[in-house]
């Protein structure tokens, strides 16, 4: 006979701080039976129901390592998956109308109509520069076209000081903290403008200044990171979090689990978002994970987590803004999962109608377009009018062009940048490769770029 025995118990906790705090359609996600915070502590923290077992059984409780445990002579095992799936926190319905009872954080016009404007810069912007690679003029682009909302509401919920530390597909949480069309063009050149100075590929921006760290190719690197990031803040009594970004692909790579475990246990206050757009690169999510998606994987690891309509802005930004309240008030990490749709391609390198049916794409990028979606609840405020909409395309459009011009006549960076910056007295090695790759050039001078100065 086995001798792994599961028990039938159930811990009951109640949440009284944040329930007069925080908005209540958080805390039905929340799950941490062995919490350590004050504010969350179970009042009962084990209850055997006798009825939920049959035959001899014990009502002992044993306080093993972790916390304490009841027995039952009954053996059950812990099924794969609850029928029932975690339901989705949503404000607005496909119309853009309010949802009756809808329970969310007040926006204000100032704000909702910035939103609106930055996810319409945000898409002009993929439209443009995706086509600017199309015609050779930049090596490589990727679009958030269909993420548009998970982009700039999260980051409209969020403070400056707020560390970002994001993946790819996140270009409208640097363009909601100040980044200019400019700057964009400028990374995507590779000119001497770039703050990278052209040593990474396109769309890999990072601004110091914005707090928000530069993007690097490997998914799901930056969020055992970000954990780190989070416990400095923590260490030094910031009233901020690390805020991280990831696809539904990087829950299938060992750093997101790491940094689950890693945050839950040092109580770090940071909010994993992650964009769960249905086809990570080209893998559907029913081939990824037996789980349901990826806000249930909070449970295992002792967090707090929630499923939110990433294509209803109100919905997004009601989440982020309450899950930084809790990660900043109760330092402890928090899951969103944020259900949403890719729309365009994966990036330049990739054709996803080889992998999904051509109209499920128009269907997702027509009929459940989220900017379209939040327009019209801002268009039903009063706050918008065809006239600023036709004043803002046309102006964006017109920036786009100005900045692809000033971009390409920019000059590249010269040579030795390939060498500067990685330590304070350029070692003795890299000075070797420097040499050689000169004189590599010397023999070879129509295989090197004639505009890229030595």
């Amino acid at each position: 006979m086995a001798s792994w025995l599961l028990g039938t118990s159930r811990i009951l906790t109640h949440h009284k701080h944040l329930h007069k705090t925080l908005p209540s359609f958080f805390l039905a996600s929340s799950s941490s039976p062995f919490s350590r915070h004050e504010s969350t502590k179970a009042q009962a923290q084990l209850e055997i129901l006798d009825h939920d077992v049959t035959g001899d059984y014990s009502t002992q409780v044993i306080d093993f390592p972790g916390g304490k445990v009841g027995f039952t002579s009954e053996m059950k095992f812990i099924s794969e998956s609850a029928q029932k799936r975690v339901p989705c926190y949503r404000v607005l319905d496909d119309n853009g109308q309010l949802l009756q009872y809808s329970n969310y954080v007040q926006i204000s016009k100032e704000i909702a109509v910035k939103m609106y404007s930055d996810m319409v810069t945000l898409q002009t912007m993929d439209s443009v520069l995706y086509e600017v690679q199309r015609q050779g003029r930049i090596s490589f682009y990727l679009t958030s076209m269909g993420e548009e909302v998970v982009n700039i509401a999260s980051a409209a919920a969020l403070s400056p000081d707020d560390v970002i530390l994001p993946q790819y597909r996140e270009p409208g949480v640097l363009l909601w903290r100040g980044f200019t069309l400019q700057q964009f063009v400028h990374q995507c050149f590779g000119n001497t403008h770039d703050f990278g100075k052209g040593r990474q590929m396109p769309i890999h921006y990072g601004s110091n200044k914005l707090n928000y760290f530069t993007v690097s190719s490997p998914i799901a690197t930056q969020l055992p990171q970000a954990v780190g990031a989070a416990y400095s803040l923590k260490m030094d009594g910031k009233s901020a979090c690390a805020v991280t970004y990831c696809g539904d692909g990087s829950t299938s790579e060992g750093d997101f689990h790491a940094a689950m475990n890693f945050a839950a246990v040092m109580d770090a206050p940071v909010v994993f978002i992650c964009r769960n757009n249905g086809w990570a690169i080209s893998t559907p999510v029913e081939e990824q994970f037996r789980s349901d998606g990826i806000v249930v994987k909070c449970k295992a690891y002792g967090t707090w987590g929630i499923r939110v309509d990433g294509n209803d802005a109100l919905a997004v930004y009601s989440a982020v803004h309450t899950a930084r309240e809790i990660a900043i008030r109760e330092k402890r990490p928090v899951l969103i999962e944020a259900l949403t749709y890719r729309v365009g391609h994966h990036s330049t390198s990739d054709d996803s109608t080889k992998y999904r049916p051509i109209d499920e794409i128009e269907y997702w990028k027509m009929e459940r377009n989220p900017v379209n979606r939040f327009k019209r609840w801002v268009e039903g405020n009063g706050w918008w009018s065809d006239k600023d909409e036709l004043e803002l395309r046309s102006g964006i459009r017109k920036q786009l062009v100005q900045a692809i011009q000033v971009a390409e006549k920019a000059q590249k960076p010269p040579l030795e940048d390939m060498f500067n910056d990685v330590y304070d007295q350029i070692p003795s090695n890299l000075h070797e490769q420097e040499r050689l790759l000169r004189n590599t050039i010397e023999k070879h001078p129509k295989d090197y770029p004639s505009d890229v100065p030595l």
